[in-house]
């Protein structure tokens, strides 16, 4: 056993992570718990981010800038993050799996919109084309062999239930491996649904980024999930359903409804998110909006006074003076969007019994 032991195995070098779990992390040991280190796994061939690998493991960190408003106050610091003990990319496979085998305790990844689709190399013998989960499934074969000790398996990509997505995924891929590996897939490794929101604004070079101050990692409670430290930005909860409501329905419906105005007549509104909530008609036409179209269909389904207190957070969020959030990056896939965020909440809220007009969202989901 070497002298470094990493129960954190994490599959992904972005941004999001280090300004996100892996900070976390290293505020969680300071504060003297006894989680991790990391060990991080470079899941491409990518040379170009040696640097990046070699900076996320110094042994004085990395920098994180945390630069917004909370409750009020403007926040503008630096952190360093210290969580990060030992990097490898696939080129290192022999050594990602004894550490998968031997010393891991939480495998976490962040491996981007297409981590989890299927690839030409799955079914074949280990190849760094694989997916992420032909690749983990390699891992957990190891970890079978090497005698099957439990496994807590944190997936952070943005997709629903992002944990069973994957194990199902793991398990179609696993078809033809022996009855008992199969079965200790279902029930000697945790899959653990997760939900993560923090915009992460730009990177540092080589290693490192520049965040806003609010921070959510909500992970679905289950029988034998343990949190992964204990954080004020960490939430084991009951229905992570209300969370990703409170996300789609509130915040990216928001974006939705800027990037429709900002299509429409692009010479009449601001191109940046702050500089639309600091235009006063700008600014109550939006709060306008969420008063009278999203609110009702929150508190007709039960939690309306927690919804209105995340409308307030996400108006604060999008007034932070550093962020030069472009409504034109929001605009990308604008249809699709309007799917997901505003014709899925006239849908929802309708479900809970709220049958209000709702003629600026209707508009929207008509057009």
């Amino acid at each position: 056993m070497p002298a470094t032991v990493t129960p954190i195995l994490q599959f992904g070098t972005s941004r999001f992570l280090q300004a996100h779990a892996d900070l976390f992390f290293s505020e969680a040991r300071e504060a003297g718990q006894d989680c991790g280190p990391v060990t991080v796994v470079q899941t491409t061939r990518d040379a170009a981010r040696a640097r990046r690998l070699a900076a996320l493991s110094a042994p004085e960190g990395f920098p994180v800038r945390i630069r917004g408003l909370s409750g009020g106050a403007l926040i503008d610091r630096e952190v360093r993050v210290t969580s990060i003990r030992r990097t490898l990319s696939v080129a290192d496979w022999a050594e990602v799996t004894r550490i998968a085998a031997e010393e891991a305790e939480i495998l976490l990844s962040n491996t981007g919109d297409t981590g989890f689709q299927p690839q030409p190399a799955d079914s074949g013998p280990f190849d760094p084309a694989m997916s992420y989960p032909a690749k983990l499934l390699t891992l957990l074969e190891a970890r079978h062999a090497a005698g099957g000790r439990s496994l807590q398996i944190l997936p952070t990509e943005l997709v629903s239930a992002n944990g069973e997505v994957l194990r199902d995924r793991v398990l179609v891929l696993a078809e033809g491996r022996s009855a008992a590996f199969r079965d200790w897939l279902r029930g000697g490794v945790i899959w653990g649904n997760s939900l993560v929101d923090r915009i992460v604004s730009e990177p540092l070079e080589p290693a490192g980024a520049v965040s806003e101050p609010y921070a959510l990692w909500a992970i679905a409670r289950q029988p034998g999930l343990v949190a992964p430290c204990l954080h004020p930005a960490v939430q084991i909860v009951e229905d992570l359903a209300r969370v990703e409501a409170l996300k789609l329905f509130i915040l990216n419906l928001g974006h939705t409804v800027m990037a429709e105005s900002w299509l429409k007549a692009p010479e009449a509104v601001p191109l940046l998110v702050r500089d639309w909530l600091a235009d006063a008609a700008l600014s109550a036409r939006l709060r306008e909006i969420y008063v009278t179209e999203v609110l009702p269909g929150f508190a007709a389904a039960g939690f309306g006074a927690e919804a209105q207190a995340y409308v307030a957070t996400t108006l604060e969020r999008f007034a932070n003076p550093f962020l030069d959030h472009r409504i034109s990056d929001i605009a990308q896939n604008h249809a699709q969007k309007i799917g997901r965020r505003i014709r899925a909440f006239l849908h929802w809220a309708e479900a809970a019994g709220d049958r209000g007009a709702k003629p600026v969202l209707r508009g929207i989901a008509a057009g």
